[in-house]
């Protein structure tokens, strides 16, 4: 793990954030990442199997994980397929990186050196550990860094992608950031869930999102808005919001479920949230 020499965490809340996650053992996270080792922070998407929910005991309980687990593996692979085609001697940048699921899927799909970043020494530890066991830390790896100033060099990077991390910081630094750190060219690509602008502001149900998160989604607009004024060109956006509702609904089903799935439900279906893939390319 490596740091950058000033502290990570530089406001009471980006620390109050990395407390959070220090913290945080959710099996929501830890028993789907368990089936086969790809351990994410981040959604599903795609209709799911009915027939998981016709066993019984801990047979059905089993089955709901795996399929709730198949759903944000297919998350992930929607994200990485939109960086395009990434040489096997390019860098890439998970930034807010979890436990380091995607960023191993993305070696595996390009063959590339890819670093995560993350606030939480848990998550950074938790993640290169994983590295070592699948062999490949001297591809993957994952430093304790802020996502806002990284450390890392100017133009070094062929890719960046957020997975529902940008809820926690401004936009605007954010992006800075990562154009800072892109090769002229490069993609940056993002699934995250904000509020429709339409709607007024947040609604009841996009806020307690963002209570139990302790974060602040944004507006749909923000994002357009952020990534015009750092030089970002979207080549895509795809709304993903009908295609969630599924893995919420067998969430709600499952042993794992943390009461959030109420709200969720709630946003999605009423408008107020929309659920986005963004990419965007630096000129």
């Amino acid at each position: 793990m490596t740091s950058v020499a000033r502290p990570v965490a530089r406001t009471a809340y980006q620390q109050s954030v990395a407390d959070y996650w220090n913290a945080e053992k959710d099996p929501v996270n830890l028993r789907l990442g368990d089936v086969d080792g790809f351990y994410h922070h981040h959604y599903g998407i795609g209709d799911y199997d009915a027939s998981v929910l016709d066993g019984r005991g801990e047979r059905r309980d089993k089955a709901i994980i795996a399929e709730m687990h198949r759903l944000e593996t297919a998350q992930s692979q929607f994200l990485l397929q939109h960086l395009g085609d990434i040489d096997p001697a390019a860098r890439l940048l998970d930034a807010g990186c979890g436990r380091g699921g995607t960023s191993v899927q993305a070696h595996q799909r390009f063959g590339c050196r890819v670093e995560g970043i993350s606030i939480s020494e848990q998550q950074v530890d938790f993640a290169n550990a994983q590295a070592r066991l699948r062999e490949i830390d001297g591809s993957v790896r994952f430093h304790l860094r802020n996502m806002l100033d990284t450390g890392f060099e100017s133009g070094d990077f062929a890719g960046i992608w957020n997975n529902e991390s940008t809820r926690y910081v401004d936009l605007h630094e954010l992006f800075a950031e990562h154009a800072r750190q892109l090769a002229p060219g490069g993609r940056f690509v993002t699934i995250t869930g904000c509020y429709n602008d339409l709607t007024g502001g947040r609604s009841r149900a996009v806020s307690q999102i963002d209570q139990h998160y302790i974060c602040t989604i944004h507006s749909r607009g923000d994002y357009f808005t952020a990534l015009a004024a750092n030089g970002f060109v979207p080549i895509t956006v795809v709304d993903l919001t009908e295609a969630t509702i599924p893995y919420w609904e067998l969430r709600e089903q499952s042993s794992v479920a943390t009461g959030i799935e109420g709200p969720f439900l709630t946003a999605c279906r009423e408008g107020s949230f929309h659920y986005l893939l963004i990419a965007a390319d630096r000129v």
